[in-house]
Parts: structure tokens; sequence; C-alpha cells
């Protein structure tokens, strides 16, 4: 029985070389794809690259050869009735004969384990393209400055999905035609380096970031206490405490929510730069209906110009705007790893050295394994006797330094120390000062945009080395 059924297999697909051929594409891609899915089961492949293969490389071979199968039987039969006039055009199909139950049996049985196998594949395919892994590592090149510093941030256990995409059959469908051109451009090496932000086709946070935070819930204030240091020998420990008015969406509430995304009020602006950097312009409509015009006093905007220019309706990437992709300039870095005692801030100087070299190999783009040497020859020169005695210290900062670098700078898409600019605060870059910087005003001068700095926040005390505040309310840093 066996012997007929193979037999039977054999007169299906061996009648021409392109049905064959076709078969055997169809039969190595899916043995291949068995195996993979095994392999990672077994957590015995864990590559991204075997996954894109098994799961989207491979497909596409598989069903290259179904198509090739049907069309070597349809070819076979034009070329016999060609040299044999008496034939019908369409086959005859005899279930009373043996023979064509066998076949259609065959055909059968193959046509379910090939429907079964490509419904699995595809849905595990659109599965995976949908993962972090893809996302993160599979263009790793590009995707390096962005991946890493997702893995360093609060959304580290959020898929990138749910950000980028959302909820939502239109936007799927919406961002895998977007990655169609997005994986062109990385095969042939037409994308940009750096890769522009911010994303001007991104989902509004509305249906995005509000499928979790809640800023229209009243929040109140909150306590925020930075830790810096200083670039002095003893490194000083520097403490900052803000309280700020966090607000919700309701005006009538007060605070930074409830002015800037306040669901009854619109406000938008227009910006000349692709990274909304420079505001010119700002607009806010009214409960009431009511427009009020603030233009920035060195602005030349014309009537014309505010009829054409884009306008943005502000949302919340507008101000956080590296919610999860936050890239630290030198010090910020350096101040990280001395809070944290990822560098041995009794080291003299190491803060201001630190942030001098970061600053200097990033620049141009240099080697990051320089920079252990070029620190170590610092102290080698100027503090001899400390570093005689503290080797170990100045190496392990050196090695530190490494991580630092590469955490933030990226050479192969140029992306350096301030390439991609955080807007929260206004201390590192313009960020808030890109409208409350006092210039923004109406045309009669009778409003203008708040540059009072209690508007959103109230200093308690600002970069003390051991302020009260902290102390009184049992703050531990």
């Amino acid at each position: 029985m066996a012997k007929r059924w193979v037999i039977t297999l054999m007169r299906l697909v061996g009648r021409n070389w392109i049905t064959l051929f076709g078969a055997s594409l169809t039969t190595v891609s899916a043995l291949a794809i068995l195996t993979f899915f095994t392999l990672g089961a077994l957590g015995l492949a864990d590559s991204p690259y075997i996954a894109v293969l098994a799961l989207m490389v491979l497909p596409m071979v598989f069903m290259a050869g179904l198509l090739l199968i049907p069309a070597g039987a349809y070819w076979e039969r034009k070329r016999l009735a060609e040299g044999a006039d008496q034939r019908g055009r369409y086959p005859r199909i005899d279930f009373n004969k043996s023979a064509v139950r066998r076949s259609a049996a065959v055909v059968a049985a193959l046509t379910f384990v090939n429907v079964v196998l490509i419904a699995v594949v595809s849905y595990e395919g659109v599965h995976y393209t949908e993962s972090t892994e893809f996302c993160g590592t599979v263009c790793h090149t590009v995707m390096a400055p962005e991946h890493t510093a997702y893995l360093d941030s609060p959304h580290a256990q959020v898929e990138c999905v749910e950000c980028h995409i959302g909820p939502g059959a239109p936007w799927f469908v919406r961002s895998k035609l977007s990655g169609l051109g997005q994986v062109v451009a990385v095969t042939l090496g037409t994308y940009e380096r750096p890769v522009p932000t911010p994303v001007h086709n991104l989902r509004p946070a509305q249906d995005t970031c509000m499928q979790c935070h809640w800023p229209s819930k009243f929040t109140g204030d909150r306590m925020k206490v930075i830790e810096t240091f200083a670039e002095d020998e003893a490194n000083t420990p520097l403490t900052t405490a803000l309280l700020l008015h966090i607000g919700g969406g309701n005006r009538s509430q007060g605070g930074i929510h409830s002015w800037h995304i306040d669901p009854a009020r619109q406000t938008t602006y227009i910006s000349l730069d692709q990274r909304r950097e420079t505001i010119p312009y700002v607009q806010v409509r009214d409960p009431d209906g009511q427009i009020v015009e603030y233009f920035a006093e060195d602005t030349d905007l014309t009537p014309d110009d505010l009829e054409t220019a884009e306008k943005r309706t502000m949302d919340c990437i507008d101000c956080h705007n590296r919610p999860t992709h936050r890239h630290y300039l030198p010090h910020r870095a350096m101040d990280q790893a001395l809070a944290e005692g990822r560098i041995d801030r009794s080291i003299p100087f190491v803060k201001k050295m630190g942030t001098q070299i970061l600053k200097e190999v990033g620049d141009q783009f240099g080697d990051a394994s320089q920079l252990p040497k070029l620190l170590a020859a610092y102290y080698k020169e100027n503090h001899p006797d400390y570093y005689a005695s503290n080797q170990r210290s100045v190496q392990a900062a050196g090695e530190e330094l490494i991580n630092l670098y590469n955490r933030n700078v990226f050479p192969a898409m140029r992306v350096t120390w301030g390439t991609y600019p955080n807007f929260i605060g206004h201390t590192d870059y313009d960020g808030c000062f890109r409208c409350h910087d006092g210039s923004h005003s109406t045309r009669d001068g009778e409003k203008s945009i708040g540059a009072d700095c209690s508007t959103c926040h109230e200093v308690l005390a600002w970069e003390e080395e051991d302020p009260q505040i902290v102390k009184d309310l049992g703050i531990t840093r």
C-alpha cells in the first residue's frame, strides 16, 4: 500500500523538471523550517537572523515551490496536448479508478499539511515582526542607538509596537507598508545616518501613551531630587530638589499637564526645523472658542506663512520626546555613573576628566578602547602618587567610560553627544524655553507665554552639598 502511495506521489511531481524542482524547493524549505522551529523550541538556536530565515525567507521559498508544482503540471499538460489533438482540453478525473483516488488522497493530504504549515509560519512571522528582538536587533547597525537606550529605559518591558503602532488594524497595516520601505532602505544602504527625529508620521500620543498613562487625572505636585557632581578635586556631590507642579488635564487644577494638554483647549504651533527646536508661533484655542496667537519677537512669519505652514497639535511627545530612547551628554552620563557607584567618586577630578575625555573621543567618533589609556595617562602625569596606589580604581573607571561611550555614541550611525536632544526641562537643551523664553507674546503685547520658574516648579534646593529640605523629608539618595 505504501509503495503505491510513493509511486503515485512520484508520478504527480516527477513528470517534468519544473514540477520536480518546485517539489524539491517545497520539501527542503519545509524541512528547514521545521528544523529551525525545533531548535528554537529546544533553546539551541536563539539568533534573530535564524528567526528571519525561518519565518520570512524560507516561507517565501516554500510558497515559490508550491506555485511551481501546478505551473509545471500545466506546462506538461499543454506540451502533451500540442502533440495529441485528440486529448481533451481538461483532464478526465474518474474516481472509479483506484489510481485517481490515490492521487486525490495524496493531493488532499499534502494540501492539508501545506495549509497548516503556512498558517503557523504566517502567524509566527507576523508575531515576530512585532517583537522587540526584530525591531531592535535584526537591523543591528541602524537601530543600535535606539535599542541600546530602550534597554536602559523605564519602558524596557514594553514591546516596541505598543508605542510605535498601538491597537487597531489600520495602524497595523500602515506600519507594515511603511516597514517595506524601511527594509528596502536597509538592504540598499540608503537610510539616513543618523536617523532623523522626531518621527513625523508617529501615531498621536492619545492613541498610544494614553493606553497606560492618564495625564487628565489630577496628580498634584511631585518631588524630584537630582544628584550631580561638581568638576572639582573631590567630585563634590550636589543636590537639586524641585517641587514639580504636574497637574492634570483640567486647567482649573493648575500645573504643567493642565496647561499643555487640557482636553478642553487646543494648543498648536509651527516649527521652523525638522527637529522642532525652533518654535516662532503658538496658537491656543480656549474652551469658549477664543483664539490667542503668540509670536516670537524676532519672527518674520507673514499671514501667508501662517496660512500655509504646517501646524502641529501639541501632545505628550512634544515635551516627552525621548521617553524611551534617551541619550545623555557626557557630564550627565558621568553624574549617573558616579551616583550609582559605577565610578569611584574618590578619584580626584574624575568627573571633570571623564567628561572631557568622553567628549573629545565622541566628537571625533574615536576608538572607545582608548578611553582607559587616556584616563590613566592623565593620572600618571598629574597625580602619579595617587595612580601608583590606586591603579585598579582608575582602570575600573576607564572601563566604565567605555560603557558610557558605547551607551551614547554610535559611529556607524553618526550618533554622538547631543545628536538627539531631550526636551524635558531646560538645563541641557532649550526644551521648555522653546516657547517659555519670555519672547513669545501677542501682536498687541498684552499677553505673553509665561517664563516664571514657579509656573512649573518650586526650587527647594539648587545644587547644594547637603540641603536641609532633603534631610527633613527623609529622602535617601
